[in-house]
């Protein structure tokens, strides 16, 4: 009898023991597995992440200058923008390879691809243009002409408005996607980079590197409401260059790359006011949440590696080494 019931302990023990390793080890690690393509400017390279364990598992090889990137919407390929080499390369998430080209005009930089995922809308840097291409067809279907140095691209929730911000016209054009024309043209601060609308469609961020500020626009009236600064002690404003933004889905909080500030700004989209400044790679450019909105991952362009930061705690938890100016990144569930 003894004997028996000191058995009966000892399964329970080992039982309480194996769960709760279980539960630690789940702490510990992220709920689910991502994986991450980040584009490396300078080595003409993309990264592959996979964010289990934080570890790259593959180089790939593409085109000149690697920009802009982003999943299919069936998450089965990823779209890089190789600059130099004036196209959208195409690259089978499977395969782990590039294995078609899109047409592109001069010098593609970012894109947006529609809801649906069969319209991809292109900023050709050198020419001035957007370029609309029918993803099935793999065929340019024309080109929308807009400011100097186009770069930034954004389409709003509804899908009837496409961003394009031009850096050296230092304006957000907006652009309507049935008549692919231009509506409205807003004027921003000097430079600006990226473009970013809320999920409710009350607001849309651009950011001008150097004017140092997030232009707050109302989609609506297409003006500017509100303009977003940044001060960090010890740093000249002149080195705090907003780029990328990153919205959470709930629309609360908004991350903001400063360029060689080499912070992540975290502002308060209610108030519109700065929260926290974490401090991340050099030269931080572009970035990404995990689908689970758990992490945010940063390309760091100067110290070629990519922070990993943890969305609720606000802090940066892992570097990982890339590629050679890392620009781009873009993440998806495999």
């Amino acid at each position: 009898m003894q004997i028996a019931l000191r058995r009966t302990k000892l399964r329970m023990w080992r039982h309480c023991l194996i769960s709760g390793m279980a539960l630690w080890l789940a702490a510990a690690s992220p709920a689910s597995a991502f994986i991450a393509y980040v584009s490396n400017e300078k080595s003409n390279t993309v990264t592959v992440i996979d964010t289990n364990n934080w570890s790259v598992i593959k180089t790939i090889k593409v085109g000149q200058r690697p920009r802009g990137i982003e999943f299919t919407r069936d998450g089965k390929f990823v779209f890089v923008a190789v600059g130099d080499d004036d196209s959208i390369q195409v690259i089978d998430v499977a395969k782990q390879e590039v294995v078609d080209t899109l047409p592109s005009g001069p010098d593609p930089e970012l894109f947006a691809l529609d809801a649906e995922g069969k319209i991809l809308y292109v900023a050709n840097e050198n020419d001035n243009t957007v370029t609309i291409i029918d993803v099935e067809k793999r065929a340019r279907l024309g080109d929308i002409q807009v400011g100097v140095e186009p770069e930034g691209m954004a389409i709003s929730p509804d899908g009837k408005i496409l961003i394009n911000t031009s850096e050296t016209t230092n304006m957000a054009h907006f652009i309507d996607t049935a008549t692919r024309q231009i509506v409205a043209n807003v004027l921003v601060d000097a430079r600006p980079r990226y473009a970013e609308f809320k999920r409710d469609n009350s607001e849309v961020w651009v950011s001008s590197e150097i004017g140092g500020t997030i232009s707050v626009i109302d989609p609506a009236k297409r003006e500017v409401t509100k303009k977003i600064t940044f001060e960090i002690p010890g740093l000249r404003s002149e080195a705090i260059q907003p780029v990328g933004i990153a919205m959470t889905k709930d629309g609360k909080t908004a991350f903001v790359a400063l360029g060689p500030a080499n912070r992540v700004a975290v502002v308060d989209t209610a108030s519109h006011k700065v929260t926290k400044y974490l401090l991340v790679g050099q030269r931080v450019w572009h970035m990404a949440f995990t689908p689970d909105e758990k992490y945010l991952m940063t390309t760091n362009g100067v110290s070629n590696d990519v922070s990993v930061i943890d969305v609720a705690a606000q802090k940066v938890i892992k570097t990982i080494q890339v590629g050679e100016l890392p620009w781009g990144i873009t993440i998806a569930q495999p």
